[in-house]
């Protein structure tokens, strides 16, 4: 059994967390992905030692891949990058704008040297020029693409837990190159792509943009609310756990009164009979909802909604997550031992066993080299770190 990535080659020069993440899914689906490091290694090694000693980071975007320390300005280590580019199916790097033109690594001077090579330059704002050489991590971009402005309590903005930019841009970057394989398939000819930490947000932000230019106002923060649905939200039971309901048209909501509410003649009065109504009144109409709720333990409730067909879930904590019975995890190999991860989120059947260890640094560097036939670079490594990485 043959992985679809089977045979694909992809040298990556990156750090932190999108271009991983995209060369990390490239690697599940059975790609070839060596990943430079300068001498001290992705310094996403450091965010954390949760994982017997290593980076919850690391050890999530980077099982499955080779470490080969390098360095771009080096002349021989130059000269082993690009005989790994000869054969070589992609290239992703998340470097500075700039840097890698410098160092003779551009996207264009590559394409033209090895025509059917696919480029990725990952960046954080593109080639805006107000913007092209800021900084770009993934809570500012949240800032800076209006995400935060919309997330959070009433009381002020805030942050998604996670790394939403980043992922969202790995995943449109990793998307892109399976395109552009499937092109090249076709036309044997390679592909430029450039993608953004900012755009692949601006593209989740389509919904309360639209609504912004539709309306003239922005969707307010709402919390654990839907902003355009109503009933849509979190209540509290009679034993202080959350219950998060979700009403999406009115079928739901006539069976929502007549079975948990016990209110079967609500959806004929003013204020209730559509879900425009309900969101005007959503004050009166989440009082009553949380009135009912506070009637029912957890389990009782919970009981009386699946009774009557209404969408629920519980508002749970990592600590529920990390028991949670549909949660899938895989084995992962590190330098300190192994750890138990989430799986990734396509299901394959038949499913590939997969060797997903996490490398030490520079691990595969002395055997990179001998296969690429050349010897270890005599000067130092490490210099590139100079040149700021994006996501």
């Amino acid at each position: 059994m043959e992985g679809a990535l089977d045979g694909i080659v992809v040298l990556s020069l990156e750090q932190a967390v999108a271009a991983p993440y995209c060369s990390c899914r490239l690697a599940e689906g059975g790609a070839r992905v060596i990943k430079i490091e300068r001498e001290e290694g992705d310094f996403a090694r450091g965010y954390d030692g949760v994982v017997n000693g290593q980076s919850s980071y690391f050890v999530w975007l980077n099982h499955g891949k080779e470490s080969l320390v390098a360095d771009i300005k080096n002349a021989e280590d130059r000269a082993l990058l690009h005989a790994i580019l000869e054969r070589a199916d992609v290239f992703i790097q998340n470097l500075a704008p700039g840097a890698a033109e410098r160092a003779g690594f551009g996207s264009a001077q590559l394409r033209e040297r090895y025509p059917r090579l696919i480029t990725v330059d990952i960046s954080g704002y593109g080639d805006t020029p107000e913007y092209i050489n800021m900084k770009a991590y993934d809570l500012l971009v949240q800032a800076e693409s209006g995400l935060a402005m919309i997330t959070g309590h009433p009381a002020g903005p805030g942050r998604v837990g996670v790394s939403v930019c980043d992922i969202a841009c790995g995943m449109a970057a990793h998307a892109g190159i399976l395109e552009a394989l499937y092109e090249r398939f076709r036309t044997g000819k390679g592909k430029g792509l450039a993608v953004s930490l900012f755009d692949g947000m601006a593209d989740w932000m389509n919904v309360p943009l639209l609504h912004y230019e539709g309306t003239g106002k922005a969707p307010e923060r709402v919390g654990l609310n839907h902003p355009s649905i109503s009933p849509y939200g979190a209540f509290s039971t009679l034993d202080d756990c959350l219950i998060l309901i979700s009403i999406q048209n009115e079928r739901e909501w006539v069976a929502f009164c007549t079975d948990f509410l016990e209110q079967p003649d609500l959806p004929l009065r003013e204020g209730f009979r559509s879900n425009t109504e309900r969101v005007a009144n959503r004050g009166v109409v989440d009082g009553l909802v949380a009135q009912a709720f506070k009637k029912f333990s957890r389990d009782e409730a919970a009981a009386k909604l699946r009774a009557g067909g209404t969408a629920y879930g519980y508002v749970n904590g990592i600590a529920d997550l990390a028991v949670h019975p549909a949660l899938r995890r895989i084995d992962v190999e590190t330098p300190n031992g192994p750890a138990s991860i989430a799986a990734p989120p396509v299901r394959k059947v038949p499913q590939r066993e997969r060797r997903r260890a996490v490398p030490a640094i520079g691990e595969h560097s002395r055997s990179i080299r001998q296969e690429f036939l050349l010897e270890p670079a005599a000067e130092p490594f490490g210099s590139f770190d100079k040149d700021r990485v994006t996501g």
